[in-house]
């Protein structure tokens, strides 16, 4: 009797991961792997600061492989912290900490929500200080930056709600209090990419006024880890490789089950994963990347997807860049570039 018992519990425990695996399961996406992007300059003019970017990544990685969540967080806002030539003023956001971040000139009416990245565990305003000031700089936005909640104290569910509620409030309010802005912009990086899809996906489903246009810095559009490049550019990409070699090569649907408890959802959900929900009816995007990052398909297969719903996508590709190299201005070239073509982005739009 005991041996039975026992095979029960083991048919009943494979018949619910096989279940999970289904239920989990991403659908494919590869049809979007084409045409890819050409690079916005070839590998052989890549500057030579892009060599120092490496040491400190190097650096970073050696110091930071045992470190708590909240060291973690310290250890974030040293690698991408700067003093930066910009007016910041701390704001309540209905309840989530904010920071108005303003340089000289900019216009309080043109607002962009930034939503900064570091995987939903790390990172923060402070962190991503210098793209917020250098975006305020060059496109003379008024930019929002939000310390949402993240993990482990909460899950990722919880991130993509307290952008909804930002957006919510930076319709009605602005740097010199209650108004409508005229034009209104999201952007972010990484899992801040991956929240911005998300929100302007989700404006437009539930009837808010869509945003003028949004950007997205290498976002992570296929939580269920389905593209590629994940595999293909693990050897290449300095920043993510060392931290996920081993977690990258755990099955899938492994990942799928064991990460819908720190989520809140599954990973096929188009709140986590953009790319796998309807792109169609969006604002004009902007998605930058670099083609040997591991998260390169991800903004790949976005693209191309958006494109045949419909919608306004514009990628940029950058050759042998680390992930989020904005972040590294202004000593890296390619950086000012990147942030400059943001600020293009957002003046057309603006424009017209």
């Amino acid at each position: 009797m005991p041996m039975t018992i026992l095979l029960l519990f083991l048919a009943v425990d494979v018949a619910i991961v096989i279940f999970l695996a289904y239920l989990y399961r991403a659908p494919d996406m590869s049809q979007y792997d084409t045409p890819v992007a050409p690079l916005v300059k070839p590998a052989s003019e890549v500057s030579p600061q892009h060599q120092d970017v490496l040491k400190i990544l190097e650096k970073y990685h050696r110091e930071g492989s045992r470190l708590s969540t909240r060291a973690a967080r310290i250890q974030m806002e040293e690698l991408f912290g700067k003093d930066v030539d910009a007016v910041v003023t701390p704001v309540d956001v209905d309840g989530i900490p904010g920071e108005w971040v303003m340089a000289e000139g900019a216009d309080p009416k043109q607002r962009l929500l930034y939503l900064h990245g570091g995987a939903f565990r790390v990172g923060s305003p402070t962190s991503h200080r210098y793209i917020t000031s250098e975006i305020s700089r060059r496109s003379g936005s008024a930019v929002l930056a939000i310390d949402y909640r993240m993990q482990p104290e909460y899950k990722t569910i919880h991130c993509h709600e307290d952008a909804r509620t930002a957006y919510r409030w930076i319709l009605n309010n602005g740097p010199e209090g209650q108004s409508a802005p005229e034009h209104l912009f999201v952007a972010g990086d990484s899992a801040g990419g991956n929240m911005t899809l998300a929100v302007i996906a989700w404006a437009r489903d539930n009837g808010l006024t869509p945003a003028t246009g949004a950007i997205g810095l290498a976002p992570l559009t296929d939580s269920s880890l389905n593209s590629p490049s994940w595999k293909t550019n693990l050897e290449t990409d300095p920043f993510l490789g060392p931290g996920l070699g081993v977690f990258i090569k755990v099955p899938k649907f492994v990942i799928a089950i064991v990460s819908r408890f720190s989520n809140g959802k599954p990973v096929n959900d188009p709140e986590l994963s953009p790319l796998l929900g309807d792109l169609s009816n969006l604002p004009p995007t902007l998605l930058q990347v670099s083609r040997h990052e591991m998260l390169f398909d991800d903004s790949q297969r976005y693209t191309n997807k958006g494109i045949v719903s419909g919608s306004k996508v514009e990628l940029q590709v950058w050759p042998t860049m680390v992930h989020v190299f904005q972040g590294f201005g202004p000593e890296l070239p390619e950086a000012v570039d990147a942030l400059e073509g943001i600020a293009v982005f957002v003046r057309q739009l603006t424009a017209e």
